[in-house]
């Protein structure tokens, strides 16, 4: 009877056994399209007061693991099960305040209790009011913002006796300061530029827990394109077709493994630029090799694995040559900072009357407004020679600035200037070597205000303006002829104010900032405005009237008694060492 009964045992074990599959296609699971998982984060303080659970409700808002498990805990049965916040969410400072709404009895939308009733005990509205800095937006980045947040919740106590939040959750969230800066990390995930050749940064913020998945949570940002802020303005090197073949690996040795597929049909070319992205964008979070897979075979036929050193310099279009030590304008005359000489040239020697001048990023080309009694005009020509004037007409011309020259185009061949604070005129040189005027299309940005200052970004897919004293940055999306500025965006609006010259800074996603403020006159800021971070002030007096940045460079700024250098944020300002009062300094481009 035992042999018979071990005998039926074995088939059953065989029977089961044909029904599992020898092998299984791996299937790329997202963050957005992980399963549920079970609401496994730790309940709230034993008998914590219905203000205290709303105030840690926000606090947990910040830790995304496990689709907000952190902050289902403080809601009842009803309210885990069927709340879904939205992957956006509202940054407020992290002094809020929690309130009891006393004309409110049971929720939001409650009208006060008629007077023969009394208030239920087990029910109590708290708000929350905050001020808001701004919003992580649905793709990961980060839109400045100002202005009041308020949320209204209701609390129950439930029936072992704890409060729990029992209204529907808002389904946009309010995250504390604090706790997104400890729960995020910022990541500039690199998209081409196929007008310019460089790769353009696009600041992300990506979970920063648990760290192990931080490359593939980067992975997936490159594959959903540029956000709304540089749409258009860079190039998806990704077709529709492709995708992750698996999730990003983490091998034995250290190395990590991508594999994509649908790029049978891609071109050398596009397989080597897709690598430098990958490679670029995961070079904050990791610093390994990486191991670049296509439909099979190594993505680079010939190259598997890769690091960062491994790739060209695609940005050295961007960056002014070493041996380009910068210029000046003072007294009519424009001067280079290297040793305090008048340039050659008639821009040098008086025979114009600088206003304002502009150098190209390949040193080859100046741009000057010149006074003309009453008038002011525009010259461009080659440095070091007679510069041509363009007929722009108006009353005033910004600074000009230049764009960077076009892959395989030769030297720079399109500059800009802001007519009458109103107008954008961009300058081509056409192929018979006249300046041809053409427009810009800028109503956006016009929609904040006037321009006083703007600055192509070395990389030209931006610009940075100041409109009524405030920073504002924007996309330029090129499409033909067309020239379109998009997404405007005020940085660090309510806070930064009397901005009157900025530039762009060591780094692509940076810059810096001269302001009138007596204690905080110059100020370093990230492209989207998330951080803003002071200079040391001693030695300048306010108003610090222009500011020199570039790669590679110290930062020079103007005041009333010169020129000023430092490189670092704290560092004590020292006096340039061809400083002349009233000059107003600047980089290439």
């Amino acid at each position: 009877m035992r042999r018979v009964l071990l005998l039926l045992a074995c088939a059953l074990v065989l029977v089961s056994c044909a029904n599992v599959p020898q092998e299984s296609l791996p299937v790329v699971v997202s963050a957005e399209k992980a399963p549920q998982q079970a609401n496994n984060a730790p309940e709230p303080p034993a008998n914590a007061e219905p203000l205290d659970i709303v105030r840690l409700f926000i606090k947990a808002n910040a830790d995304p693991r496990t689709y907000n498990a952190a902050s289902k805990a403080f809601l009842d049965d009803k309210q885990r099960a069927a709340w879904r916040p939205n992957r956006s969410f509202t940054i407020i400072d992290k002094t809020f305040s929690t309130v009891y709404d006393t004309a409110a009895t049971s929720g939001p939308t409650a009208t006060p209790a008629p007077s023969s009733t009394a208030p239920d005990p087990n029910v109590r509205t708290v708000t929350v009011r905050g001020s808001v800095l701004g919003t992580l937006s649905a793709d990961s980045a980060f839109i400045p913002g100002s202005g009041p947040a308020e949320q209204t919740f209701q609390v129950r106590k439930q029936a072992d006796g704890q409060w729990r939040i029992s209204s529907p959750p808002p389904p946009v969230l309010l995250v504390t300061d604090d706790e997104f800066e400890g729960n995020y990390n910022p990541v500039a995930v690199s998209f081409y530029s196929a007008d310019s050749g460089v790769f353009v940064p696009d600041l992300r913020y990506v979970p920063a827990k648990p760290q192990s998945g931080m490359p593939g949570r980067v992975m997936d940002l490159i594959m959903q394109g540029p956000s709304a802020g540089l749409t258009g303005a860079v190039k998806n090197l990704f077709g529709d077709g492709v995708q992750l073949e698996n999730n990003v690996k983490n091998n034995d040795d250290g190395s990590l493994t991508v594999q994509l597929s649908g790029l049978t049909g891609a071109g050398a070319e596009t397989k080597t630029l897709i690598a430098a992205q990958i490679v670029l964008s995961m070079q904050t979070v990791t610093s390994t090799r990486i191991r670049l897979l296509a439909d099979g075979a190594p993505l680079v036929p010939g190259h598997e694995y890769w690091r960062s050193s491994d790739l060209p310099a695609y940005n050295t279009a961007s960056s002014p040559s070493s041996d380009l030590q910068g210029l000046m304008t003072i007294g009519g005359r424009v001067r280079s900072l290297g040793d305090g000489a008048p340039v050659a040239g008639a821009a040098g020697n008086g025979a114009y009357q600088v206003v304002s001048a502009a150098q190209s990023i390949d040193g080859k080309r100046l741009a000057v407004v010149e006074q003309d009694g009453e008038r002011v005009r525009l010259r461009i020509g080659d440095l070091g020679r007679d510069l041509p004037t363009v007929e722009l007409g108006g009353g005033s011309l910004s600074r000009p600035t230049w764009r960077p020259a076009q892959t395989g185009a030769g030297p720079s061949n399109e500059v800009w200037t802001v007519v009458d604070h109103s107008i954008i005129a961009r300058m081509v040189l056409d192929p018979n070597g006249h300046w041809l005027r053409q427009s810009v299309n800028a109503n956006d940005l016009l929609a904040l205000g006037p321009i006083g200052v703007l600055r192509l970004s070395r990389d030209g897919a931006r610009v940075a303006a100041t409109v009524n004293g405030q920073l504002v940055v924007a996309s330029v999306v090129r499409s033909g002829d067309t020239v379109t500025l998009r997404e405007p965006r005020v940085l660090q609006p309510g806070v930064l104010s009397d901005v009157s010259d900025v530039d762009w800074g060591s780094t692509p996603d940076t810059l810096v900032a001269a302001t009138g403020s007596p204690s905080q006159p110059v100020q370093r800021l990230s492209i989207d405005g998330r951080r803003m971070d002071a200079y040391n002030s001693s030695n300048l007096t306010a108003p610090v009237r222009a500011v020199a940045a570039a790669p590679s460079r110290p930062i020079v700024v103007s005041d009333a008694g010169g020129l000023w250098t430092a490189t670092e944020l704290g560092e004590v300002w020292r006096p340039h060492s061809h400083s002349m009062q009233n000059a107003e300094p600047f980089y290439p481009g």
